[in-house]
């Protein structure tokens, strides 16, 4: 710590940040001792962000991340789609196919970038805010394949028709990006996903990674 930050804020956030790498919760004392601080300063600082909904804690006294944190990550959204723009461009530009940002929400996956390519006679229409379960399509299913290989790049998916009769798809899971849980991919109107397509998606959701670190 230096003499121009706070040692308090840094703390408050590396609670949230510990509770966020968590999905059972953390108690006062595991808290205590990830931090390196006493019971008492933990308290405290689960107090305060309890006061701003950021953390909340169960009957068993686990601290868990709030909901007030959904209302400050409907604001990285707009942040997200922006660093992603000019990696989903050229990849819809490339392949000739519409190309898109998947995040999780919740259970689904939900589209917040959609880039369509300009030369094409046609392609498939896909809009930003459009969801689908996470089981069911490439974007989805790319992020849960990142889920299974923890830190490894899990590769790319391909699909056909599970979203949309006679579409198919391809998606890579966004990997390293701390706090972001998401995919790249393109949908297309075809028989079946063109052998180039995977590692040209796979590059582009690299790209958007080394964007948003």
């Amino acid at each position: 710590m230096t003499a121009e930050t706070s040692q308090t804020l840094d703390r408050g956030l590396r609670v949230l940040k510990l509770l966020a790498d968590t999905d059972h919760g953390l108690t006062v004392t595991e808290l205590s001792n990830k931090l390196g601080v006493n019971r008492t300063v933990v308290y405290r600082l689960l107090a305060t962000l309890e006061q701003h909904a950021l953390v909340r804690r169960d009957l068993g006294g686990r601290a868990r991340v709030g909901l007030g944190v959904l209302r400050l990550g409907r604001q990285v959204h707009p942040l997200v789609r922006e660093a992603a723009m000019p990696a989903l461009r050229s990849l819809a530009e490339d392949i000739g196919a519409t190309a898109h940002l998947t995040l999780v929400d919740g259970a689904e996956a939900l589209a917040v970038a959609v880039v369509e390519p300009t030369w094409t006679d046609y392609h498939v229409a896909y809009r930003a805010g459009f969801r689908h379960p996470l089981d069911r399509g490439a974007a989805g299913k790319a992020i849960l394949a990142a889920r299974q290989n923890g830190k490894a790049e899990p590769g790319y998916t391909l699909t056909h028709g599970e979203l949309e009769a006679g579409a198919c798809g391809a998606a890579a899971a966004l990997v390293g990006v701390t706090g972001i849980e998401g995919s790249v991919g393109v949908v297309m109107l075809a028989d079946a996903v063109p052998e180039r397509v995977g590692p040209r998606v796979l590059d582009a959701a690299r790209e958007v990674a080394d964007a948003l670190r």
